[in-house]
């Protein structure tokens, strides 16, 4: 971009609620106002422990939080994905010690728009975008256009989810980077196919996979995961899991004294619910038909105080000693319900049965008996159940992140890599220091 045009330079795009700001409105209502009152207070009584890089935090918490293994540390990232898949990979490339540009629009990342908020952040925002840098760009301008070209001549690793076309249209193709440029393309149904054009989501995904289909509940209809987003959460390890190898394999080029070379990945959450149903996919595939439920009557029952437990087992030995602990054990010596298949084949005639029983007393006591008798079997917690169990306390699975403008959020530790609790960017919050770096 030329210099001598500051206006096009340092007037990309101003996101709303600032200054010449425009877009989308993030204003709060009353009733996300006190739902964050309500959350800040829970906030306070949680038993979280101080963690490295929070204010307060203790010399030895902030040796630890050096001591975080950072393998992409100098490793430049563009992020310009939006939702959850691709920013989740990108945050966990944060995570693990590279700099992450978040290129967003002047109305934001729409994820930004949902969940619990204040002004332009919101608590799905934070959960997939902390660590990284925000840096808003009009795309349909000149001007963003080619500040976007400049960003993605640096970049190592580029993410992209816009429909398949989409990114080409912006110029954000994998010839605008480096020579041994990582670039990630996600989207609903991959890049080639009748379906590559089709918008997608989280669920629309699940139902056209079949994991809708195999998520059978105790009612006898097929759900989808409900609020955990389980496809997009998927893709976002499995396009992590791509660029992991992707980088792995330019590693050994390079020391081979070999030329790294481009990798141009293609990540589909049709095909990462695929991934994610492997064994069952390929069992239906051997069979011709769709296999009867392996482990009836394993499930959630509802006790009589109107809390609800998870008992499950693996072998069939254990329906005999499940059989015991509920007291029935008819049940146990019944032919109709001896093995697994027959049980399956008899699921309308012994689930009320069960249902009925399991009524009779709390779930709190139920899931003690089960415990006792060494079975699987558990309470169905809530979020906040899990907080405050003493295990969880105990091992400290979730650490406080101080966001500003948002409170303090407990996020659960990211598995195998630490402590980490850094925030996510306001919108636009790096615009000026990143384009003057990159000399716009």
């Amino acid at each position: 971009m030329a210099k001598d045009t500051p206006a096009a330079s340092t007037r990309i795009a101003t996101p709303p609620g600032r200054s010449g700001g425009g877009g989308m409105s993030f204003s709060s209502s009353a009733s996300n106002s006190r739902q964050l009152s309500q959350t800040r207070a829970r906030m306070r009584s949680l038993p979280l422990p101080a963690i490295p890089g929070r204010i307060g935090a203790t010399r030895q918490e902030e040796t630890a939080m050096a001591d975080r293994p950072e393998p992409y540390r100098g490793l430049f990232v563009l992020d310009a994905s939006q939702g959850i898949a691709g920013p989740y990979c990108a945050s966990l490339l944060a995570a693990c010690g590279a700099t992450v540009v978040k290129v967003e629009p002047p109305a934001g990342d729409w994820s930004r728009g949902l969940s619990t908020r204040e002004g332009t952040q919101s608590v799905m925002h934070v959960a997939f975008n902390r660590g990284k840098r925000s840096v808003v760009l009009d795309l349909q301008t000149e001007a963003g256009r080619a500040a976007m070209a400049r960003l993605a001549a640096r970049a190592d690793v580029m993410l992209e989810a816009f429909r398949p076309g989409v990114a080409k249209r912006l110029g954000l193709v994998p010839e605008a980077g480096k020579d041994d440029v990582v670039f990630l393309s996600i989207s609903g149904f991959g890049q080639q196919g009748p379906n590559a054009e089709r918008p997608a989501t989280d669920g629309v995904v699940q139902a056209y996979s079949g994991l809708v289909s195999l998520n059978l509940g105790m009612d006898g209809i097929p759900h989808r995961t409900g609020q955990v987003m389980v496809v997009d959460m998927t893709t976002g390890l499995s396009a992590m899991i791509a660029v992991q190898a992707a980088l792995a394999e330019q590693a050994r080029d390079r020391a081979a004294g070999a030329a790294p070379r481009r990798r141009v990945l293609d990540v589909s959450l049709m095909q990462s619910a695929a991934a994610l149903m492997a064994f069952n996919v390929a069992e239906a595939g051997l069979l011709g038909r769709v296999p009867p439920l392996s482990n009836v009557p394993a499930g959630t029952y509802q006790g009589s105080d109107g809390r609800w437990f998870m008992v499950a087992f693996l072998r069939e030995a254990e329906w005999v000693q499940f059989c015991g602990v509920a007291g029935r054990p008819d049940l146990a010596a019944d032919p109709r319900f001896d093995s697994f298949p027959k049980r399956a084949e008899h699921r309308e005639a012994l689930l009320p049965v069960l249902r009925e029983t399991f009524a009779r007393e709390p779930a709190t006591a139920w899931t003690e008996r089960f415990k006792a008798a060494r079975m699987l079997c558990d309470m169905v917690n809530s979020p906040l159940d899990w907080l405050a169990d003493p295990h969880a306390e105990a091992v400290e699975a979730a650490i406080p992140l101080a966001q500003p403008g948002l409170g303090t959020l407990p996020f659960p530790r990211l598995p195998g890599l630490g402590p980490w609790s850094v925030p996510a960017p306001a919108l636009g919050e790096h615009t000026e220091a990143v384009l003057q770096e990159m000399g716009l």
